[in-house]
């Protein structure tokens, strides 16, 4: 049996008009410490977006959707926050925000495999 280790992950929503807090989840972000692991997944349904608003940039929030995975990968064209502890840009990446995209309060939970974890919670909560 393989050992277990402490995660956190946050569910990344898109909330169109965030005056009526009405949202729908799009992806998942996985850190753990342990496997040095920040990676998010993403599923984003262009359909169910228009029904929630037709007013919404679709182009702009794939490319916010695209800065959030390149923040992940600590890449060197995303930024200083990209170049932060992978720590730290987990924690930035799920501060509390009043935009069109958020992400959830962060959840723990125990894990063997990041990876198959963030696959795991991407079935579960987005697709």
């Amino acid at each position: 049996m393989r050992e277990k280790h402490l995660f956190e992950y946050a569910i990344v929503r898109i909330v169109p008009k965030v005056e009526r807090e009405e949202f729908f989840n799009v992806g998942v972000i996985v850190y753990c410490a342990k496997e040095n692991f920040l990676q998010a997944m993403f599923t984003f349904n262009e359909d169910r977006l228009r029904s929630f608003c037709t007013e919404t940039d679709i182009a702009e929030l794939k490319k916010h959707l695209h800065s959030f995975d390149e923040i992940c990968k600590g890449s060197k064209n995303a930024g200083p926050i990209a170049q932060l502890d992978i720590a730290s840009r987990f924690r930035w990446l799920t501060a509390t925000r009043s935009t069109v995209v958020q992400s959830s309060k962060v959840h723990p939970g125990l894990c063997e495999d990041a990876l198959e974890t963030l696959e795991r919670l991407h079935a579960q909560l987005v697709v």
